[in-house]
């Protein structure tokens, strides 16, 4: 009765230890307190399937970027996407070598590389405006290359990775009528597009007098040559294409087909670019594509200027229609923004799980050859013999979650 009872024991021990084993290394892998993407369940499939053939490449936005070779990272600064925010963690809150040197009561930061007196960042809050207030498109890839040759000796060729943020177009316009409505301007904007600036016939004003302060959301809506309208398509589509800002070169439908697939196309080729609805996803994103880590996460502001806007539905589908480029654009962003995190997601969990495999390969040799386990095992990752350092929490992916979207219909 007694050797029953031993091995009824062990029996029922068994199962035990291995629900607690499998507890245990959950907790290891996940501890209490982390944030992880469990709810967003991304080893399955989209939850929204994409409306567009994206090849893998269009996907894998994976960079080498060389911050102390010849790298430099551009940003496209479109007005009122959250991009002063964005410039701001470029130059206060990525972990560098070398951080950017950011004196208070200066705008500006100096972001030299490593040992040299090189900026590896092209941006507002580094290198000022040098193509011009909000440049675009296509003035920046244009300027960039003049204007970091004539500060810098450069024998080698640069290698330029553009990026930016997008924002939903309704809000995105709400929050320039605001900002218009208190003063501002962009005068001093250059457009620049085959060499030269627009007219005044090309691209009237919108008011008379110093700025348009006061204007109201019917005034601001009713200017036809208002550049608020289209915003996002303009700043990212190459201009030349269409005769810069002559409207008479070609009809308005075929003028509008071509920005809006030269924005698409430069947009997918750029490095990188975020969404301003997701603050996380695109720190989690920009972080992966760069090899580079932020020191603290962003976070997502909804209470926002145009979240306060009280709009009826007729208003809002005007914004929509004097936006219907922005429209399709952010549409097409952000489906492969959501497809290049879930693409990224997917690869990392397969790349801890292939960690994790090959790890117990190598202790099962080290069991089956009589060797004791070492507390640590610092590797190599290489084949039979080879060594694996144990996985810490930073082997696994950060915390991206994202907080409610600020898209909803206010």
């Amino acid at each position: 009765i007694n050797i029953m009872d031993e091995r009824s024991s062990k029996l029922i021990l068994v199962p035990i230890l291995a629900v607690l084993f499998v507890m245990i290394g959950y907790q290891y892998i996940c501890p209490a307190g982390s944030n992880s993407y469990s709810d967003l369940d991304d080893d399955g499939p989209p939850k929204l399937p994409s409306k567009f053939n994206f090849t893998e490449r269009d996907l894998d936005r994976h960079v080498e970027f060389n911050i102390k070779g010849d790298d430099v990272i551009v940003f496209l600064h479109i007005q009122k996407t959250g991009g002063t925010t964005f410039g701001r963690h470029l130059v206060r809150n990525i972990r560098l070598e070398q951080p950017c040197d950011c004196k208070p009561g200066q705008k500006k930061c100096t972001c030299h590389r490593p040992g040299k007196e090189e900026s590896w960042l092209f941006s507002r809050f580094s290198t000022g405006w040098s193509c011009g207030l909000h440049a675009d498109w296509t003035e920046l890839t244009n300027c960039v290359p003049v204007v970091m040759d004539k500060k810098e000796a450069q024998r080698n060729k640069r290698n330029f990775y553009y990026i930016t943020m997008l924002r939903d177009p309704v809000s995105r316009y709400l929050s320039e009528w605001k900002h218009v409505q208190r003063g501002a301007t962009w005068k001093t904007a250059l457009h620049m597009c085959d060499g030269r600036s627009p007219t005044q016939d090309e691209l009237p004003t919108c008011y008379s007098g110093d700025d348009w302060s006061g204007v109201t959301l019917k005034e601001f809506m009713n200017c036809q040559s208002n550049l608020a309208n289209n915003r996002q398509v303009r700043m990212l589509a190459d201009l030349s294409l269409v005769g810069c800002y002559n409207m008479s070169s070609m009809n308005e439908s075929q003028r509008n087909h071509i920005l809006l697939s030269s924005a698409m196309s430069n947009l997918k080729n750029m490095a990188f670019y975020g969404l301003t609805e997701f603050q996380r996803k695109t720190q989690y994103l920009f972080e992966r594509t760069f090899s580079l880590r932020f020191i603290s996460a962003f976070t997502q502001i909804n209470s926002t200027r145009a979240a306060n806007v009280d709009l009826s539905e007729a208003v809002r589908r005007r914004i929509e229609e004097l936006n219907f480029l922005d429209v399709q654009l952010y549409e097409y962003a952000k489906d492969l923004f959501l497809q290049r995190f879930q693409y990224t997601r997917q690869r990392e969990h397969q790349e801890v799980r292939l960690k994790r495999r090959e790890e117990r390969r190598w202790l099962r040799e080290q069991r089956d050859q009589g060797r004791p386990w070492p507390s640590k095992h610092k590797g190599s990752g290489k084949g039979d013999g080879g060594v694996f350092e144990k996985e810490t929490e930073n082997d696994l992916p950060t915390t991206t979650e994202d907080y409610t979207s600020q898209v909803a219909r206010w």
